[in-house]
C-alpha cells in the first residue's frame, strides 16, 4: 500500500511552519481520537497516520530527509519509529509537548488522554485506584463565547472522615501481609525441561497492596470511603463545542483503601439557540427583510452573541445574499481570534394585505423596473 505524503495528511504545505504543522496535528488528533471513535478501525488509522506525519515533519532532521528522499529517507534512517502498533497512550506519551496547551491544564490532556493514563499509574502498594465518574454539562452559545465557570453536583465516594481512607479502626493501624511478606506479589517457581521459570502474580490475600487491616473501620466497614455528595466548580474555557470534554484530576470516586481517587470527566452539551445556528467558530443568522428594505437599503438591528448590533443593508439586496460580520462569532479553542457572525438575507412575502395594499403592489407591478430581468427582455446574468 502506497503511503500518503505527510504533507497532504496535515493539510499543510510543504513551507508551512513548525506551529502551522503543531496546530494541523493538534486539529487531526482531536478528530480521529480513538475515545471520540470508539470501534472506528479507520478513525484509527488516520490517528496513526497522522502521528506519524507529525513525528516526521516536526522534526529538522526527519523533516529534511523526507523533503529529499521521500519516505524511504525516513525509514532508513536510525531514529525511524514503526507506528503499526501503537496505542493512543504511546503516542499520548511520545508527544506528550504537544498536548499542554489550555482547556483546564492541556486540552488533549483533559479531552483524551489523562483518563487513559492515570489508569496505568501503578498505587504504589496503597489502595485501589476509584473509578472515573461522567457528567455533562449543557451550555448556551453564549457562555461558550464567553467561557464560563459552572458548579455541578455530583454524588460520589468520598474519603471516610474516621479512618482516614484508609480502612482500618482508628488506633489499629495496618500489619503486614502474612501471604506476601509485605511486597503485594508472589513467585511461583515452576521446573520445566528448559530450566526453571519465575511467575509472578498479585497477592490475592492484600490484592497487591502488602498490608492487611487489623481491625476494620467500623464507618466505612474496611472499604476506607463512604457514600456522599459534593459540588463542584467547573471552569470551561471559551470556544467549546459539543462533545468536547475535559477531566478533572482527583473529582471522582475515592478508592479502596487509600487508594487515589479517580477523575471527573465533564461533557460539554451545546444547546440548541434560538436565533443561530453553529457551524464551526461562525454562527448563522437569518434576517427577514421587507421588499420596501430590501428594494430601497435600510439600516437595522441583529441580536449577536455579544448583545444587539447595528447592520447596513445596501439597496437593491438580494434574497440568499450573505453577509459577513467579522469578528462576532465564537472564539477559536486554545487560539486567538473569533470566527465571523453570517447573516443569511431572506425577503419576506406578505401574506396579508389591506386593499390599499394591493393598490400600492399592483401600481409597482405595472413598473417594469420591479421585474426581475429574466422577465424584463434581459438576461439575468
Amino acid at each position: 500500500m502506497t503511503k500518503r505524503d505527510y504533507y497532504e495528511i496535515l493539510g499543510v504545505p510543504r513551507t508551512a511552519s513548525i506551529d502551522d504543522i503543531k496546530k494541523a496535528y493538534r486539529k487531526l488528533a482531536m478528530q480521529y481520537h480513538p475515545d471520540r471513535n470508539p470501534g472506528n478501525k479507520e478513525a484509527e488509522e488516520k490517528f496513526k497516520e497522522a502521528a506519524e506525519a507529525y513525528e516526521v515533519l516536526s522534526d529538522q532532521d526527519k523533516r529534511s530527509r523526507y523533503d529529499r528522499f521521500g519516505h524511504e529517507g525516513v525509514r532508513q534512517g536510525a531514529d525511524f519509529h514503526d507506528w503499526t502498533n501503537a496505542n493512543a497512550s504511546d503516542i499520548f506519551s511520545i508527544f506528550n509537548d504537544i498536548f499542554s496547551a489550555g482547556f483546564g491544564g492541556s486540552i488533549f490532556d483533559d479531552i483524551f488522554g489523562g483518563a487513559s493514563r492515570t489508569r496505568t499509574h501503578s498505587t504504589g502498594g496503597i489502595g485501589e485506584r476509584g473509578s472515573d465518574l461522567r457528567i455533562s454539562v449543557k451550555l448556551s452559545l453564549e457562555e461558550i463565547a464567553e467561557g464560563v465557570e459552572k458548579k455541578v453536583k455530583i454524588k460520589r465516594f468520598e474519603k471516610c472522615s474516621t479512618c482516614g481512607g484508609s480502612g482500618s479502626k482508628p488506633g489499629t493501624g495496618m500489619a503486614t501481609c502474612p501471604t506476601c511478606g509485605g511486597h503485594g506479589e508472589i513467585r511461583r517457581a515452576t521446573k520445566t525441561m528448559f530450566g526453571q521459570f519465575i511467575n509472578v502474580v498479585q497477592c490475592t490475600t492484600c490484592g497487591g497492596t502488602g498490608r492487611i487491616m487489623k481491625d476494620p473501620c467500623p464507618t466505612c466497614s474496611g472499604n476506607g470511603r463512604v457514600n456522599g455528595e459534593s459540588t463542584i466548580k467547573v471552569k470551561i474555557p471559551a470556544g467549546v463545542g459539543d462533545g468536547n470534554y475535559l477531566t478533572l484530576r482527583g473529582e471522582g470516586n475515592a478508592g479502596r483503601r487509600g487508594g487515589p481517587n479517580g477523575d471527573l470527566v465533564v461533557i460539554i452539551e451545546e444547546q440548541a439557540h434560538e436565533h443561530f445556528k453553529r457551524e464551526g467558530d461562525d454562527v448563522i443568522y437569518n434576517l427577514d427583510l421587507s421588499f420596501s428594505e430590501a428594494a430601497l437599503g435600510s439600516e437595522v438591528e441583529v441580536p449577536t452573541l455579544t448583545g444587539r448590533a447595528k447592520l447596513k443593508i445596501d439597496a437593491g439586496i438580494q434574497s440568499g445574499k450573505i453577509l459577513r460580520m467579522r469578528d462576532k462569532g465564537l472564539p477559536h479553542l486554545n487560539g486567538y481570534g473569533h470566527g465571523d457572525q453570517l447573516v443569511a438575507i431572506n425577503i419576506y412575502t406578505p401574506t396579508k394585505l389591506s386593499q390599499r395594499d394591493k393598490e400600492i403592489l399592483k401600481e409597482l407591478a405595472r413598473s417594469a423596473n420591479t421585474k426581475p430581468p429574466s422577465r424584463n427582455g434581459n438576461s439575468s446574468n
